[in-house]
């Protein structure tokens, strides 16, 4: 019969280890809610111990947000390849799925937990946003150091309305996952949509975009779905006819005036 020896780990190691098992308690549990003692016994050493490794919680909860950080920043890090929808499609899936394996300290890291007022804190959430930012500009062949200032407006906004969906959802998860990793992929081309409207450059943009798409992809799915809930007959009206409610006639072509005072319309019956 032979007798368990515990190993003794090196400093690092043992660093990796207090940090893998408090970012796993604060995956289930806000980071406030977890004590020192709680994270020494998961690890199976004392107190103690602990802070021989960390001066404090802080310290410790800013060493398991490092890593949170740099995982949830690697989500967005996809292959150049194929449609830019299916790839959006891929990196949503991805950046939810984390959300959902850590759904109480995703929480706490976007809205702030015990290391609320630290620099190194916010510095590693800014982080992530910048890293997700310039991950979609590579997708868009775009270059990072001088985009346009609409598609980075667009860019930005697409990931701020990620995250704060991502808050959201977590606050009951009452719509299914999967639709809104696709309601997010079409959020991203709506806003570039509008954007064109506005844009020459932003339109090039799109229109390079859209040349890609296949027509049962996420954008063309949008398409699709935007053109069912148009009513039959609504819409611009074509050259040389009037939109409803307007007259035909151009400006320097007035149609015939209003009837005036002296001018009666004709009658309408009365009733009988």
């Amino acid at each position: 019969m032979t007798t368990g020896v515990r190993r003794r780990m090196g400093v690092e190691e043992r660093r990796q280890q207090l940090i893998g098992v408090a970012l796993e308690l604060f995956s289930h549990r806000s980071p406030d809610d977890v004590s020192i003692d709680e994270i020494a016994a998961a690890a199976g050493i004392s107190r103690p111990l602990v802070y021989h490794y960390f001066p404090g919680k802080l310290s410790l909860y800013e060493a398991a947000l490092r890593r949170a950080a740099d995982e949830l920043a690697l989500r967005f890090v996809e292959p150049r390849e194929g449609p830019l929808g299916a790839r959006l499609l891929r990196v949503m899936g991805r950046f939810f799925a984390f959300v959902d394996d850590h759904g109480p300290g995703f929480s706490a890291l976007m809205r702030g937990g015990p290391a609320v007022g630290s620099s190194r804190a916010n510095a590693m959430i800014d982080e992530v946003r910048q890293a997700a930012y310039e991950q979609i500009l590579a997708h868009l062949g775009i270059d990072r150091q001088a985009p346009p200032a609409r598609l980075e407006l667009v860019v930005r906004s697409w990931v701020s309305l990620a995250e704060s969906t991502a808050l959201i959802w977590l606050d009951g998860r009452r719509i299914p996952r999967a639709e809104l990793e696709l309601q997010l992929v079409h959020d991203f081309a709506a806003l570039a949509a509008v954007s064109a409207a506005y844009d020459a450059e932003m339109a090039g943009i799109l229109v390079r975009i859209l040349a890609d798409e296949p027509a049962d992809g996420p954008f063309g799915e949008l398409v699709g779905r935007l053109v069912a809930l148009v009513p039959p007959g609504a819409g611009p009206s074509e050259p040389g006819t009037s939109a409803p409610g307007t007259s035909a006639s151009s400006p320097s072509e007035p149609g015939p005036s209003a009837p005036g005072p002296s001018e009666p319309g004709p009658s309408v019956p009365g009733p009988r």
